[in-house]
């Protein structure tokens, strides 16, 4: 032989392990089928045997079990393990109630399956038979009746039928057992000849069947003559303490028959014979119906007759002249009769007896003390009335005397011991002595009354009060306890409250108030925030708080007032404060927000006026010196206009350093800024153009150049050129300008006293040439500029 590859042979060797190991491996089940023989359908009786096998295919699995398990209607009736693939169910013989719905579930290992359902319908059921223990029943007796069907499998239904000779059955007796046999205890009252029978019935799944009847049997019910006769001697009508004879007589009784008397369902005698004789005295309430009873077995029949027993006299009656009979007071016991029959009766004989607790404490119709507590108990009397023939004795009913103690004076608290004002609190009111029951009335001004009533040992009446809400209130508060109609009730008052009770009253809205005044707050100084209240218990807890900031303070005190200080303040303490307030009713009362404005210090305000007066002061110079400043500065670049005295305009050019020389040459003169008029055509015949930077027409001012050089030609300096206009007069003479009309410009003059000595201006004359010099007033006017076309200017 070849040999095997190395790993082969070791993954073989693993495998086998593998399985011996763990004896694991695939399987399924293929099918599983159940079979009924010898058919699905067979008669009661028949043998039947279920097959169940199953088909599983495995990977060489040894000794592989199977789980089998039978079921009829999902009912298990059957199950074996074992490894091989088939098992039997006998059911030998078949009855009906193995009818039904058959299954076969195969499991193995943790795989199941199930065969598909087989129908198995066995027809067919035993007839019953029945079993009397006699044929000759007396009526009303009662005897034994059995039907069986041994053969049937149960649980069966049976029934009992009787049937007379002419007429339909009717079922007497239905009864449900597990078994197959059922026995019914009957009676028959009906005397005479009737058949009985029975049968069966089973419940299946598929639907009940009924079984055929049992034969049937003939009964012969005798009649049974034991009805007693009921005598009474001497008569029916009877007057209490007449003593009368009651005999019960059955005629032919059979033996072992029992004979009773009874009243009221009460047996007065009793014998084991066919008659009874029973004599008594008859009393008032033993009128009624006197009964005879005869029995046999199961069987009774009796006969009732009616007596009257006349009442002589009535039952006595004891009273008392009270209801309440309250400690140390007199109270008095009758007791009375009424006589019916005078002429079997006399009063005058009559005895009388008054009991307490069954012992004789008078043997009279009267009975007086003074109420003890040791006088309380049950009295009854008793009338006695004697004759040669009778003597009657009748009994009262029981009267309980209950002597009262008188209710001592309620004490008043509150359930808990401490009361919170405004708030719901049970009160309690109790009174140390007093006979049970007690009535408790609360009374409250404008609240009806309250009323309480305690039967109990120890207990205590308690109200529920919601309307205190000040400790004036409480003193209102009246409680009455009472026991008797007689005596006045004993009233505790809502003082008592004041001295045993822990009051707690709630505090009222606190007011927030401040020192000094708010409206005297002020910066560097203390303030103090005083939170107060009315009313409130003590301890209270004050605590002060700022909007927006929260917590400031916390004070538990003794007083209705606190306070807290705030030192140094400042202007960012300014806004809103409040306080609350608790105490130990914990309810939180809340203060209105008051708004503090803090005051600036005094030292801040002078600071602030004087800085406002300077603020204002400089303002003013500025104001000032803004309207002055463009009127020196109009003197300074000002324009000069010269206008000559003849008719004859001249026009002539001065630069701003020739204006200035001829400034300072001149002392009399103020420097203003120069302007060049325009002088129209009627005046000229040259023609001229001009350019300003304002609208306003110039004012002339007329100034005296004392050396003015009429030769000189005007001078331009950069591109800017002043013109300004000689007019000569025509007398030749020059005009002079109005001395009061020219001011000096000594800023000018300050500022301009040198001169570029590369400018040429005109020379003042001493003779006296007129010029006038054009002056604007608005500031921001600087230079004109003007075009001669015409070269002799």
């Amino acid at each position: 032989m070849g040999s095997r590859p190395p790993g082969l042979l070791f993954l073989t060797s693993l495998l086998h392990i593998w399985h011996c190991a763990g004896g694991q491996g695939s399987y399924t089940i293929d099918t599983v089928l159940l079979t009924i023989e010898p058919r699905n359908t067979v008669q009661s009786g028949t043998a039947v045997r279920l097959r169940c096998q199953v088909s599983v295919s495995h990977s060489n699995i040894p000794n592989l079990k199977h789980s089998f398990q039978l079921t009829r209607d999902d009912v298990p009736i059957y199950t074996k393990n074992a490894t091989e693939d088939t098992v039997e169910y006998a059911i030998n013989p078949a009855r009906a109630a193995d009818s039904g719905n058959y299954d076969c579930r195969v499991s193995v290992k943790s795989k199941a399956k199930a065969s598909n359902s087989q129908k198995l319908d066995v027809k067919g059921l035993q007839t019953p038979t029945l079993h009397l223990t006699t044929l000759t029943p007396y009526e009303n007796e009662e005897f034994k009746a059995t039907c069986s069907a041994p053969e049937e499998k149960g649980p069966l239904i049976f029934q009992f039928y009787l049937r007379f000779r002419t007429g339909s059955p009717k079922v007497i007796k239905q009864l449900s057992q597990g078994g197959n046999s059922s026995t019914a205890t009957l009676r028959l009252s009906h005397i005479g000849n009737c058949i009985l029978y029975c049968d069966y019935e089973i419940r299946l799944v598929s639907g009940n069947q009924k079984s055929n009847s049992s034969k049937e049997a003939e009964l012969i019910v005798k009649a049974l003559h034991i009805t007693p006769i009921i005598n009474i001697l001497p008569s029916n009508n009877l007057s209490e303490g007449d003593i009368i004879e009651v005999v019960c007589r059955v005629v032919t009784p059979p033996s072992n028959t029992e004979v009773f008397l009874t009243k009221d369902k009460v047996i007065l005698k009793q014998v084991r014979a066919a008659a009874l004789s029973h004599k008594f005295t008859v009393r008032e309430d033993d009128s009624g119906e006197l009964v005879c009873k005869a029995e046999w077995g199961s069987v009774q029949k009796e006969t009732s007759q009616r007596i009257t027993v006349r009442s002589l006299f009535s039952k006595p009656q004891l009273t008392v002249e009270t209801t309440d009979v309250v400690e140390g007071d007199h109270f008095k016991l009758t007791c009375s009769v009424t006589i019916h029959d005078s002429n079997k009766i006399d009063k005058k004989t009559m005895q009388y007896s008054i009991f307490k607790d069954n012992t004789e404490v008078a043997n009279t119709t009267t009975y007086f003390t003074v109420a003890q507590l040791s006088a309380s108990g049950n009295y009854t009397c008793n009338a006695t009335s004697h004759s040669l023939t009778r003597t009657i004795v009748k009994e009262s009913q029981k009267y309980v005397v209950k002597v009262k103690v008188p209710v001592s004076e309620p004490v008043l608290s509150v359930v808990g011991g401490t009361l919170f004002l405004g708030k719901p609190f049970l009160l309690s009111c109790y009174s140390q002595r007093g006979t049970l029951p007690i009535n408790y009335t609360l009374y409250q001004p404008r609240i009806p009354n309250d009323v309480k009533v305690v039967s109990k040992p120890g207990e205590k009446a308690i109200f529920n009060l919601t309307s205190i809400t000040q400790i004036s209130d409480i003193k209102n508060i009246l409680c009455h306890a009472t026991n008797s109609q007689l005596n006045p009730p004993m009233a505790g008052t809502g003082e008592q409250l004041l001295k045993w009770s822990n009051i707690i009253e709630p505090v009222s809205k606190p007011h927030l108030t401040t020192e000094p005044r708010m409206e005297d707050i002020s910066e560097g100084y203390n303030m103090t925030l005083v939170c107060s209240v009315q009313s409130g218990s003590f301890p209270i807890n004050f605590t002060w708080y700022r909007q927006r900031k929260g917590f400031l303070d916390y004070k538990i005190s003794w007083k209705l007032k606190e306070s807290h200080s705030i030192s140094n303040v400042k202007g960012d303490h300014a806004g809103g404060y409040y306080c609350q307030c608790t105490n130990p009713a914990n309810e939180t009362k809340r203060s209105a927000i008051i708004i503090i404005g803090v005051k600036m210090a005094g030292w801040k305000k002078g600071l602030i006026a004087v800085f406002c007066l300077l603020f204002l002061m400089a303002i003013v110079l500025f104001l000032f010196y803004k309207k002055r400043l463009p009127k020196l500065k109009r003197r300074r670049t000002g324009t000069l206009s010269v206008k000559a005295a003849s008719t004859k305009v001249q026009r002539l050019s001065l630069t701003q350093a020739e204006v200035n020389k001829a400034a300072n040459a001149t002392p009399g003169m103020m420097g203003k800024s120069i302007w060049s008029e325009h002088v129209s055509g009627s005046e000229s015949d040259d023609n001229c153009s001009t350019s300003t930077l304002e609208k306003r027409e110039p004012q002339y001012s007329e100034v005296q150049l004392r050396q003015a050089d009429p030769s000189r030609v005007p001078v331009k300096q950069g591109t800017d050129t002043v013109h300004g206009e000689v007019r000569n007069s025509q007398q030749g003479v020059q005009e002079v300008a109005d001395a009061a009309s020219v001011e000096y410009a000594e800023l000018n003059h300050d500022t301009n006293h040198q001169s570029d000595p590369s400018d040429h201006g005109y020379h003042s004359d001493p003779s006296n040439h007129g010029y006038h010099i054009a002056n604007d007033d608005q500031p921001n006017d600087n230079s004109v500029s003007i075009n001669c076309a015409d070269d002799r200017e």
